[in-house]
């Protein structure tokens, strides 16, 4: 999350720079100009410095002009602030992935890179601890959040959020049957709302329940370019497996740019707290390096911009060299 955090700090010094720039223009027309270039203070006579001083004698309201200054300052910083937040917090899904179901990422560079997902929290006990392990070992993972449970327990979603981790939808309900349009609607984006309450995440990053691609949930996803975000490797961690069992599910078919699917709530997740520091040190010893689902697609999508650009650079060349642009992601 080198990236993120280079971003994060960008994001607060240009703040802090509009900001200054914001109270000095507001500073400069709010107080009154005085031609000799002095403090407007010391034009006050002694007994107006002791506070002694009205309007009329004075011909300033210094404390009035002060306060309505301060709250002029109060407001541009506000707006600057969540305007600031609302990029830093929109999680950008690229053209490529735009209303498309994927199941892991291609690159061409064969770089050794896995998302670690986590679904169905926030949940009490199991989210703290899961999130206690990925920061012992600097990971950032996605978890893809049930909307109730984000109402039932916002100090956990924003914790979450405050670690730096990536959040997608998961539904409000987590239900299994068909939907029409307006009931998909619904548990999408009344979720989407709600984590954007809670967190200030907007995200377009959406999971299905169960996986299931064809009652009605994922079709209203693509209609609203969401990327629907599946996966390449299960833990089979909802039937509570041994940790070794665990790991063999999880190590099944991973291949670099795959996503891993674990699950955070739900039910009792002890299983997957016991497993998951001995998965990342197999991932490890593999040579794995762990990224989120967002930077996976940044991967991928600034591959096909480097290989467009090269090909538009030198077509001669291009088209009598191997290909080599990335594969398009695997979807269903």
């Amino acid at each position: 999350m080198a990236k993120y955090d280079r971003f994060l700090w960008r994001e607060k010094t240009t703040l802090i720079a509009l900001a200054a720039a914001a109270s000095s223009f507001i500073a400069g027309l709010m107080l009154p100009v005085n031609p000799q270039g002095s403090d407007p203070e010391i034009l006050l006579s002694p007994t107006e410095k002791m506070g002694h001083h009205t309007p009329e004698k004075s011909g300033i309201d210094i404390l009035a002009l002060k306060a309505q200054r301060d709250e002029a300052f109060v407001k541009v910083f506000s707006r600057l602030e969540q305007e600031a937040q609302d990029r830093r917090l929109m999680v950008s899904v690229p053209t490529q992935f735009q209303g498309k179901t994927f199941q892991e990422v291609t690159l061409s560079s064969k770089e050794k890179v896995i998302a670690l997902t986590f679904d169905d929290g926030p949940w009490p006990k199991s989210t703290l601890e899961v999130l206690e392990i990925l920061k012992k070992n600097n990971i950032k993972a996605t978890f893809f959040m049930v909307g109730k449970n984000v109402k039932n327990f916002p100090h956990l979603a924003r914790q979450v959020s405050l670690d730096g981790h990536a959040i997608g939808n998961h539904t409000w309900s987590h239900l299994y049957h068909r939907f029409n349009e307006t009931g998909a609607s619904s548990e999408i984006d009344r979720t989407s709302d709600m984590i954007y309450q809670t967190t200030g995440i907007k995200t377009t990053l959406f999971r299905p329940p169960g996986g299931h691609l064809k009652n009605g949930l994922a079709a209203y996803a693509h209609k609203k370019n969401y990327a629907v975000v599946m996966w390449s490797s299960d833990s089979r961690d909802y039937s509570r497996p041994s940790v070794p069992l665990f790991i063999k599910h999880a190590l099944t078919g991973i291949t670099p740019g795959g996503i891993v699917l674990m699950h955070d709530g739900g039910g009792n997740r002890d299983h997957t707290v016991r497993a998951l520091p001995q998965l990342i040190t197999e991932y490890k010893k593999r040579g794995y390096r762990f990224v989120t689902v967002p930077e996976l697609m940044e991967m991928q999508d600034k591959e096909v911009k480097l290989a467009a650009a090269a090909k538009s650079a030198s077509p001669k060349a291009q088209s009598a060299a191997p290909k080599t642009q990335p594969a398009a992601p695997k979807t269903e």
